[in-house]
């Protein structure tokens, strides 16, 4: 179970004096959409306010872990890029996915019903910073603080694709 709050203190890339900033990882934003975005993590840091997730889950291999996460809610970075359906009409939105793919080819899916304040509210992360540590370097991680397992943590996003699959006949 977690809390979301504002992060306890801005988050800053470490390094030492000489040392050559890490290349910043990009990653697009496409699909159904009035305008895809290319972000980096400085981005999603300086862009949206960011939200404080401690969190616990268990993972398979390692058993429960304890992280605290930074980062946008992901429902205000997909509403900047605008998906195509109507807002007023909440059957419209409920029939939209997001695919969300990492560097390691692991991916996960969300339904957008999930993340909409009508619907789950669900406070999913991308994630700035990870238990105090920029994430810059590393990527973005979508963090779901509601799941019990880590499968859907994807880090060092490369993608997040939003739309609709047809329903069946519609081929």
């Amino acid at each position: 179970m977690s809390r979301l709050s504002p992060p306890p203190r801005p988050v800053a890339v470490r390094g030492t004096p000489g040392d050559a900033p890490p290349a910043a990882r990009r990653f697009l934003i496409s699909g159904q959409l009035r305008r895809p975005l290319t972000l980096t993590v400085a981005d999603l840091r300086e862009r949206w306010p960011q939200r404080h997730a401690p969190v616990v889950f268990d993972c398979a291999t390692n058993g429960p872990q304890h992280h605290t996460f930074d980062g946008p809610l992901l429902r205000d970075v997909l509403d900047e890029a605008g998906p195509v359906f109507d807002a007023r009409r909440r059957k419209d939105r409920s029939r939209f996915l997001l695919t969300v793919t990492g560097g390691d080819g692991h991916h996960t899916v969300l339904s957008w019903a999930e993340i909409d304040a009508d619907f789950g509210n669900a406070p999913i992360l991308l994630a700035t910073a990870m238990d105090g540590e920029p994430l810059d370097a590393a990527g973005s991680q979508l963090v779901v603080p509601s799941d019990r397992c880590g499968a859907r943590y994807i880090s060092a996003i490369t993608g997040i694709w939003v739309g609709t699959c047809p329903a069946p006949g519609e081929r």
